[in-house]
């Protein structure tokens, strides 16, 4: 969203220039119409137009200007009279007046912008950066903040090699704030813990759903209707194949040779929090996975990005090119598109993940996961 921010902040430098645009406007449309139209409301509107897109010395300086623009209008036209002197004392009101909607607003915004950074940092201690590389894996991630809120979302996704495989996890909490935050912690913590312990993907994922039942029956108010769309990936040591659990999510996609295969379940799951409306099975999706795919993971802010007219965005025609494998490049190329198709400005907070295999089979497996001593123990496993 990058690209859309820049766009954002090219259009805020414009619209600084409107109070200025104001007053010329007034300037020459008083002369070319001879007085025969008071132009007094466009320099008073000036000043109030100020308040809300410059700094207090700039919304002030409006004002005097409007006060000198009308002044040199009345001398270059007519004799001053009496009347122009309750115009004048109308400006300088108005100016004070946008003086004071000026501090305020400053105000509201410092107090948004601390809350975001607060926000921002807490989801930075929460939801750490994932290693660059893991087995003949190179990872990348982003987290996209929709910035017409400041509460923290409950996006989350994670990495791990493990005795039994590398194992990935994206969800996504229902809900924002400090609920969403205590549930997205117990899941990765209880994500990791599986990871280590749990011997197949089915047995992850039941851990995963027992532990947000549990917070469920701790929790009180809006927390007790909570739950969380996710989707559970496991990769064999061979990395020939991905099995997938998906509960309730958007289908993750593989990205390779220029197409896009959604990797759709073959029966909808119900999401974490609600296993017990669905029975205790758990159903896993295998698919190949060729040396140079991407395997491309996201929450509901990507595909659910909506355009003005409100038509949600499709990642799959984006990503339906020749792309180099990169998951950086591929995590690029969808927010670019996101940003244009949204104007820059998402509706909901968006995590992606994405993985991609090297191409060269002999590449080289260290890995900077976290797991101490995985590394390791996965050694001993292919030795065995």
């Amino acid at each position: 969203m990058r690209n859309g921010r820049r766009e954002a902040g090219e259009r805020e430098r414009w619209l600084r220039w409107l109070p200025a645009a104001l007053l010329v406007s007034a300037f020459v449309l008083d002369l070319f119409l001879l007085n025969n139209v008071s132009t007094f409301p466009l320099l008073a509107a000036a000043p109030v137009l100020a308040a809300p897109l410059l700094s207090l010395r700039g919304t002030i300086a409006t004002g005097v200007a409007a006060n000198a623009v009308g002044l040199a209008l009345v001398d270059l036209e007519r004799e001053p009279a009496r009347s122009d002197v309750t115009a004048f004392v109308s400006l300088v009101v108005l100016t004070v007046i946008a003086a004071g909607l000026n501090v305020l607003l400053a105000r509201d915004r410092q107090q948004l912008k601390t809350s975001r950074e607060v926000a921002a940092a807490m989801q930075r201690a929460v939801l750490p950066d994932p290693p660059r590389r893991v087995g003949r894996l190179t990872v990348a991630s982003r987290y996209e903040v929709a910035h017409k809120e400041a509460a923290i979302g409950g996006d989350l996704f994670a990495i791990h090699e493990t005795p039994h495989g590398i194992r990935m996890l994206i969800a996504d909490v229902r809900g924002k704030g400090l609920g969403a935050v205590r549930t997205v912690n117990a899941l990765l913590g209880s994500f990791r813990e599986a990871c280590l312990h749990q011997p197949d993907l089915p047995s992850v994922v039941r851990q995963l759903e027992h532990r947000m039942r549990a917070g469920i029956e701790e929790a009180s108010g809006a927390e007790t209707e909570s739950f969380a769309t996710s989707v559970v990936v496991e990769i064999p040591f061979d990395y020939s194949e991905l099995r997938i659990a998906n509960r309730g999510h958007a289908a993750p996609l593989l990205v390779h040779g220029g197409r896009v295969v959604p990797l759709e379940p073959a029966a909808p799951s119900l999401p974490l929090g609600l296993g017990a409306l669905g029975g205790d099975e758990v159903p896993v999706e295998r698919f190949d996975l060729p040396a140079g795919a991407t395997l491309l993971l996201f929450t509901d802010g990507i595909d659910e990005a909506r355009d003005q007219d409100d038509v949600f965005f499709d990642p799959v025609p984006v990503l339906s090119r020749h792309l180099p494998p990169d998951p950086e490049v591929v995590l690029d190329t969808v927010l670019s598109a996101v940003s244009r198709h949204t104007g820059g400005e998402l509706q909901d907070d968006a995590a992606l993940f994405a993985v991609t295999l090297d191409a060269d089979a002999d590449a080289d497996t260290d890995t900077s996961d976290a797991d101490t001593g995985t590394a390791a123990e996965h050694g001993r496993l292919r030795g065995a």
